[in-house]
């Protein structure tokens, strides 16, 4: 009868061992769960072109949401162009920048530049003489 009540004591032990084992890991899985792997930056982006030039428009697409700028007689972006400060969660993973020009000499360039955290991250640029002299690129949080 002891072997018996020493057997059923063992059981009730290592039960118990193994449901404090499982709450255990559970409670560590669960941290690990709430460490958001997404952040956010600061975006900002900038068209320039040369002097005598003029930026016809400026795309910008951060996710799904595109902003579309003129120029306009009444505002025009002539040699330049900067956005303000975007917060952009790492989660909209790409952002598209395009941008146009009237460039009048063969010398002329339209450069655009997107910066995150105050780093340049990408810049691409056009060279030459044209009507509409179009430089785009696209760049994703999820790239290495």
């Amino acid at each position: 009868m002891k072997q018996f009540y020493n057997l059923k004591s063992l059981l009730r032990l290592s039960s118990l061992f193994v449901l404090l084992f499982s709450v255990i890991t559970v409670v560590n899985s669960c941290k690990k769960d709430d460490d958001d792997e997404f952040q956010d930056h600061v975006v900002q982006f900038s068209a320039k072109a040369t002097t005598g030039s003029e930026i016809i428009s400026v795309v910008t697409q951060v996710g799904t949401a595109q902003n579309t700028i003129f120029s306009t007689p009444t505002a025009p972006l002539k040699e330049g162009w900067t956005s303000g400060d975007m917060w952009v969660n790492s989660s909209q993973a790409q952002i598209n920048f395009a941008a146009n020009a009237m460039l009048p000499q063969e010398n002329s360039e339209l450069t655009i530049t997107l910066m995150i955290d105050g780093e340049v991250v990408r810049t691409a640029k056009v060279t030459g003489k044209g009507d509409n002299k179009v430089v785009k690129f696209a760049y994703s949080f999820l790239e290495p």
